[in-house]
């Protein structure tokens, strides 16, 4: 066993798992020590500035101190700290990176679209049934400022990482409350160019099994459930039915900010963001959907995972 610490921070949230690795055997598996996300926004106007703003790199700091007398607390031998979009796009990074190599020890790497992508897969295949979901598999995480697609079996086979995320996609076009028709169309225009981008890249197409990660689809698997409040146990591995995915997408869009905030399972982090990250998902599964049925296949569920990138992470420093 090795007891390893991954960290994950995006645009909207900082991310801690601490896990031990047992790399015996045919596969590594990773069994949970303890799992951290605070919403600190780093991203909080990249999209506008293209610099990271001082509060925000001062939330994400504090943060980090933390995660790092937690990894002392519980003895972590070795630790990998991930950036992705906000920090992949600000000029400033160097004082972010500064700033975690003081704050924690580790020097953190700011990975590119396509190694987060397959990082994400990494994560959400440890833990797949191939018997109840076939591959291959296209599996989608919707972060703060990008979404990456991958589709593999076993290994990723094609990746695309788009510059549209719930933070990025808000800043951009959604800003009434709920949004206006207007702002909707502008901002499902855009995702939909760069899913005219990624699907050069990626055969949407070959897809069996769909499978999102990350806080946008997993409040979105939340609200489809009817949970009355957020329980990761029923979100990882559900599979709903494509109108109802599609359903709750509509309904957190269009909802006020007052009626998101009194949902028992949302993040307060996110009620201002979700419904940029419900647009995402909704485009992205009804595009992969008319995807499939081009290639004479169907998409009728789509499943939910709670293990993303931090498990890949993780995964990716135990052996």
């Amino acid at each position: 066993m090795t007891r390893v610490a991954a960290i994950d921070c995006g645009t909207n949230s900082i991310r801690l798992l601490i896990a031990d690795v047992d790399a015996a055997g045919p596969g590594q598996r990773l069994t949970d020590v303890l799992r951290r996300m605070e919403v600190v926004r780093l991203g909080q106007g990249v999209d506008r500035t293209g610099r990271l703003d001082p509060v925000a790199l001062d939330r994400t700091l504090a943060a980090a101190r933390g995660y790092a007398a937690l990894c002392r607390e519980h003895d972590v031998e070795r630790v990998r700290f991930v950036a992705t979009s906000a920090t992949r796009d600000a000029e400033n990074r160097q004082d972010f990176v500064d700033g975690v190599v003081a704050a924690l020890g580790a020097l953190p790497e700011v990975v590119s679209g396509e190694e987060e992508a397959a990082l994400s897969f990494r994560g959400a295949a440890s833990v797949i049934d191939p018997f109840a979901h076939p591959g291959p598999y296209l599996v989608v995480d919707i972060g703060g400022g990008s979404t990456e697609l991958v589709l593999g079996q076993g290994q990723p086979h094609s990746a695309y990482s788009m510059d549209v995320g719930c933070v990025r996609l808000t800043e951009r076009h959604l800003h009434d409350d709920p949004p206006t028709p207007a702002q909707e169309e502008a901002a499902r225009a855009d995702v939909g160019a760069m899913l005219d981008a990624a699907a050069a890249v990626v055969p949407l197409g070959r897809t069996r099994t769909l499978i999102g990660l990350a806080g946008s689809v997993t409040t979105v698997t939340a609200h489809a459930l009817g949970l009355a409040a957020y329980d990761a146990a029923a979100i990882d591995g559900a599979a709903l039915g494509t109108p109802a995915v599609l359903g709750s997408c509509r309904a957190l869009l269009h909802a006020s900010h007052a009626e998101r905030a009194a949902m028992g399972f949302m993040h307060p982090g996110r009620v201002d963001v979700i419904g940029a990250g419900a647009l995402v998902w909704s485009e992205v599964v009804t595009r992969v959907q008319a995807e499939m049925a081009a290639a004479g296949g169907a998409l009728t569920t789509v499943v939910t995972s709670e293990h993303d990138i931090l498990d890949g992470i993780a995964l990716s420093i135990g052996g």
